[in-house]
């Protein structure tokens, strides 16, 4: 079983969460001819700790950082797009290639199913997400999630898939940004991701974005233009990473805390901005302390908004989707 990854800010919690499991180890193979007294008391000193411990974690993560939530974001035990999609779909269907290169590996898409078992709400969506590996061998398969021109063209054709079906399109997004090596430049990707944002603009079926991990940039932005923009509490999403414009600015990634802040790259920066419009709340500690509870939530979310977009007409959507982006950021003419 792999080591549990442990955060710095999240050691002094660690440290005490092990405690507590040591004593309960303990308690529980106390010897029967133990007192009674020894054993209350030690039952009391749990009961202590366990209150310390939840104190203690609603301190922490009630109290983050923007550079924590980052770390947060980054976390190797997160849900990925596979996982999510596995736990809020049913007969997902992958769908590969993009028809003029090879089929990449950090974007994948397919047709699936939505329900609410509840109230029978029922429907068939294209979801797109880029995916992450979890070990050195599956991250060097899936490009540790950053995708090449044939990925950005693999999610256009299956959004214009989506658009003659007249299914809503799906995006979770989540990767370091969009893969800068030569061969990727050669084959043209400026022009591939440039072509999904005129695309998406277009596309006459709903487009709902998640950012549910890391929202870095053109790699993100590229299945990012969307009628409705969610964000996971604890995600981040900017034109540039923290360590990348520590690099510019100060030329060291010292200075990446620093620069966490100064890029204000919060779920909650995000949504003051009016850049985002729906924050999608996390289990006490992130995603990856109960993926289950966060997939449960987020489709909670996802039919909330497909409902009300799936009664729109094709031409409202695109009004709404051109007039949202169109009024993000601000800009003065000169004399």
């Amino acid at each position: 079983m792999p080591a549990k990854v442990v955060l710095d800010f999240e050691k002094p919690l660690f440290e005490l969460e092990e405690k507590l499991a040591e004593m309960r180890v303990y308690l529980k193979s106390a010897p029967a001819e133990s007192s009674n007294d020894g054993e209350a008391g030690l039952r009391r000193e749990i009961e202590i700790l366990e209150s310390k411990v939840e104190s203690l974690r609603k301190t922490i993560y009630k109290n983050l950082t923007r550079w924590q939530k980052v770390q947060l974001a980054r976390h190797p035990e997160r849900p990925y797009t596979l996982d999510y999609i596995y736990m809020m779909t049913k007969d997902f269907v992958e769908l590969k290639g993009d028809r003029h290169f090879k089929d990449d590996k950090a974007i994948i898409g397919g047709f699936a199913r939505i329900e609410d078992a509840d109230t029978g709400y029922s429907q068939s969506v294209m979801v797109i997400g880029h995916q992450k590996g979890r070990d050195t061998k599956s991250n060097l398969f899936r490009n540790f999630g950053m995708a090449q021109p044939e990925g950005y063209r693999k999610a256009l054709r299956l959004m214009k898939l989506a658009e003659k079906f007249r299914r809503p399109v799906i995006t979770l997004i989540d990767t370091p940004g969009a893969f800068p090596g030569l061969e990727a430049e050669e084959r043209g990707q400026a022009e591939a991701i440039a072509r999904n944002l005129y695309e998406m603009a277009s596309l006459k079926v709903p487009i709902i974005c998640v950012i549910i991990g890391e929202g870095a940039s053109g790699g993100a932005i590229g299945i990012g233009v969307g009628n409705r923009i969610l964000m996971a509490e604890n995600a981040w999403y900017s034109v540039i990473s923290p360590e990348s414009c520590s690099s510019i600015l100060w030329r060291s990634w010292n200075y990446k805390e620093q620069a966490a802040e100064a890029l204000r790259l919060t779920a909650e920066d995000l949504l003051e901005q009016k850049l985002i419009d729906r924050i999608v709340p996390e289990p006490l500690g992130g995603a990856h302390h109960d993926p289950e509870t966060m997939a449960g939530t987020l489709k909670f979310f996802l039919i909330e908004e497909l409902r009300e977009l799936m009664k729109k007409e094709p031409s409202a959507l695109v009004d709404e989707r051109v007039e949202k982006f169109s009024a993000m950021g601000v800009f003065r003419e000169g004399e």
